[in-house]
């Protein structure tokens, strides 16, 4: 007992000794580290392997620009003999065919290894586990092609075409269904046009499903990754361009439209919402397209396509 209340007195009337609380104790080694360090400072952080990278090779590319496929891509499977001739029929590029082994070959299974090795696609014989692995558990049929992911241009290249006519671009605001931006890409293609712009987010990609659709023109019609539309569409105004976005209620009705011979931005908004309200402002004119009866609106693959004809019919005058 009296040992305790010694130590107790030390606590409180020993200078030397130690003093109440845990602050107290190796007061120097309590010093601030100082400010937290910028993100491209920091080793391991992703943005100081960024600044690495650019400084590397002299700053890298412009903002915004991508030589390859966008964040998160990754290579897509398509899976099913029908489906994979299908593709195969119309285009969509391929890496690798996989072909099941032991397996009962007909006319698909010829014709699609045919097709591949003529695209000079590598043809892999491959276990049915394997297969079942690469396509998640879908319905293979023993067949199986995978797509690498789309190379997408950056919207400046867009500007950049040697291609004769008037420039004419169509741009593609919260379109989420590929089958649409396909029948767009092949509309484009079809009536002149020089490219197509997508958000990189919300948006449809370019899957295999938006390859089949465009029937082959994907191919020649170049798709571009915007990291923001409204500010894309702004620096093709400057460039030059009329901006105008397809609305049931528009200002001006298709037929009449007075710009098609300029070089034209063409926006084509959701079916359900629309033109979002900051692409919407940004436009120079609003068009819609007459209906008569009781549709209240188009499929945007058709309005665009039904617009992008108009516009090629106009500038023929």
């Amino acid at each position: 007992m009296a040992g305790n209340q010694q130590r107790r007195a030390a606590r409180t009337t020993n200078k030397k000794g130690m003093t109440v609380g845990s602050g107290g104790q190796r007061r120097k080694q309590l010093k601030g580290r100082g400010p937290t360090p910028k993100a491209e400072e920091r080793t391991g952080h992703p943005a100081a392997r960024r600044a690495a990278r650019s400084s590397k090779d002299g700053g890298g590319r412009p903002a915004g620009r991508r030589s390859g496929p966008g964040r998160g891509a990754v290579t897509e499977v398509v899976a099913g003999r029908n489906s994979v001739l299908e593709a195969l029929r119309t285009g969509v590029p391929g890496t690798a065919l996989h072909v099941g082994t032991r397996m009962e070959s007909d006319d698909r299974v010829k014709e699609a290894i045919t097709l591949a090795t003529e695209a000079g696609i590598a043809l892999l014989e491959t276990p049915r586990g394997e297969l079942d692995r690469i396509t998640d558990g879908a319905v293979h049929q023993g067949l199986a092609l995978t797509v690498p992911p789309y190379d997408y241009a950056h919207p400046d290249d867009l500007l950049s075409q040697q291609l004769p006519g008037v420039p004419l671009i169509v741009a593609l605001d919260g379109i989420t269904d590929p089958r649409n931006l396909g029948a767009i890409i092949r509309s484009v293609g079809a009536f002149g046009g020089h490219g197509v712009v997508v958000p990189a987010r919300r948006s449809a990609g370019m899957t295999a499903a938006a390859w089949k659709t465009s029937a082959g023109a994907a191919a020649r019609v170049p798709v571009a990754q915007a990291t923001n539309l409204t500010r894309t569409l702004e620096d093709y105004r400057k460039a030059g361009f009329f901006v105008i976005g397809l609305d049931a209620d528009g200002d001006v009705e298709l037929p009449g439209l007075a710009l098609a011979d300029q070089p034209l931005v063409v926006v084509v908004g959701s079916e359900g919402k629309g033109l979002s309200r900051l692409v919407g402002e940004t436009c120079d004119q609003i068009v819609s397209i007459p209906m008569a009866g009781a549709t209240e609106s188009l499929n945007a693959g058709i309005a665009a396509a039904v617009t992008l004809y108009e516009i090629a019919r106009s500038r023929k005058r």
